[in-house]
């Protein structure tokens, strides 16, 4: 018995709105009302790149940098085409998929007012959540899934959801997908798609895995690389800060803090982002933690404080900070350094969204200098250097833009004659009377030393 059709449901008019952008011209007059009402009247670069191409049924392979407004990139096209026509019970006609539950949320908060004047159903489907709420919403005929791709394989698999009518498949963040391992799942569940229906791939870097996805499941794609050099953000500025140990850089961070406002501060480990939030919460910091070890509703509960500006700061490893997305985040601090190119333009580009100011520091050892700066070379990015010692007293981003200098050629005592010795280095007892490598709460070891060890013998902390 063949399926039965796509049901028709009338879309309400709308009162008309000022004259826009022409690449919204396109667009549902709902759709363009909505987003007037959030004062979007001119489109981002990657949107006015992309939208022609995606509104004309084109897959699309798109690189650009967050903060550029590419979920609407990609979701304005899917609800234009989605628009008038209402889906089958467990049969979705639009699928996104990303790699983390904050990401998933996010994408969802962009897209539901829109969804909403279109009188679309939208829904998220993601673990750490029971089922009952997401098989509820299938089975209401859900237009939009929004999906990590776990969860979403399960559904399919239990036989609440199906993948027949799809007609627009979104991948965002691409790399972020594969490099979490998720490489064999996207593979399957894009097979389950209609081999016509349209796709789109949005990513940071464009090789390995996501080749792979490209060159089999997306068809003459028009290609948009609208950040070939993803380090080169003119907003946004980079600093390498050079201290004793791990207390001057607990030290540091609170000062960078202090001076600057919202701040995201990477760790390695989850330990570290447990014990660093603790640790700035002794200074006087209100931080909160982001990591993988958190249930679902402590996560949504503590970057909801991050984002209402209740914490000032968030202490996140990499892949939870996949999913932090708050506007007018003032800082990036590297507390551990990342582990690759790719993952330090990923951690700094939390800021300098938009078209907005940022600053980024990576605070480390004179042990690790070498490799940090041998790490931001290959990002790309211009760094100003300091030391601790000489740096500005007040830390804003203003005072570190017109201080510092150049990478330095080797790790080296900085030249000039005798320097007086980092905090607790051949100058006495560290704050607290220990010593940098002396015990302190929680103890030493415990850590995956496979992350690095920190400087002062903690396998915990990274560089």
């Amino acid at each position: 018995m063949s399926a039965p059709a796509l049901e028709q449901t009338p879309v309400a008019p709308a009162p008309s709105t000022a004259p826009t952008s022409t690449v919204f011209s396109n667009l549902p007059e709902e759709v363009v009302v909505a987003l007037a009402k959030q004062g979007i009247t001119t489109p981002t670069p990657v949107q006015a790149a992309v939208l022609p191409d995606a509104m004309a049924g084109h897959d699309v392979l798109g690189r650009a940098q967050t903060g550029s407004g590419k979920t609407l990139a990609f979701g304005l096209p899917i609800l234009a085409r989605l628009a008038g026509e209402r889906s089958r019970p467990n049969h979705p006609r639009a699928v996104v998929i990303v790699p983390t539950r904050e990401l998933a949320q996010q994408v969802a908060r962009s897209l539901q007012p829109l969804a909403d004047a279109l009188k679309l159903r939208m829904t998220n489907v993601y673990g750490g959540t029971p089922y009952d709420r997401q098989v509820r919403a299938l089975r209401n005929r859900a237009d939009l899934v929004v999906a990590t791709p776990g969860r979403l394989a399960d559904l399919i698999e239990q036989g609440h959801c199906q993948l027949a009518d799809i007609q627009v498949t979104v991948l965002d963040e691409a790399d972020h997908l594969c490099d979490l391992g998720f490489f064999p799942a996207v593979d399957a569940l894009l097979g389950q798609t209609p081999a016509g229906s349209q796709r789109m791939l949005l990513s940071a870097t464009l090789d390995g895995d996501v080749d792979r996805l490209v060159r089999k499941h997306l068809r003459n794609p028009r290609t948009h690389q609208l950040d070939p050099n993803a380090g080169a953000v003119t907003t946004m500025t980079h600093h390498t800060l050079v201290v004793g140990g791990f207390r001057e850089k607990v030290d540091a961070v609170q000062r960078l803090i202090t001076a600057n406002g919202r701040t995201i501060i990477f760790t390695r480990t989850r330990d570290g982002a447990v014990e660093l939030a603790e640790a700035l919460g002794q200074t006087g910091v209100d931080a909160v933690d982001l990591h993988g070890n958190l249930s679902q509703r402590v996560r949504e509960r503590n970057l909801a404080r991050f984002s209402k500006g209740q914490a000032q700061a968030v202490v996140a490893t990499d892949v939870a900070a996949r999913g932090i997305h708050v506007d007018n985040v003032d800082l990036v601090v590297h507390f551990d350094s990342a582990s690759d190119p790719k993952a330090y333009l990923h951690r700094s580009g939390r800021t300098a969204r938009a078209g907005n100011d940022g600053c980024v520091v990576t605070i480390t050892t004179p042990k690790f200098v070498n490799e940090v700066v041998r790490l931001q070379h290959n990002a790309g990015v211009e760094v100003l250097h300091h030391d601790i010692r000489t740096a500005p007293r007040v830390l804003t981003a203003e005072a570190l833009a017109e201080s510092g200098g150049p990478a330095p050629a080797r790790s080296s005592a900085p030249s000039g004659g005798a320097r007086k010795p980092y905090r607790g280095q051949g100058g006495g007892p560290s704050r607290g009377g220990q010593s940098q490598g002396g015990p302190r709460r929680g103890g030493q070891g415990g850590g995956d030393r496979r992350q690095g060890g920190r400087p002062d013998g903690n396998a915990r902390w990274g560089r």
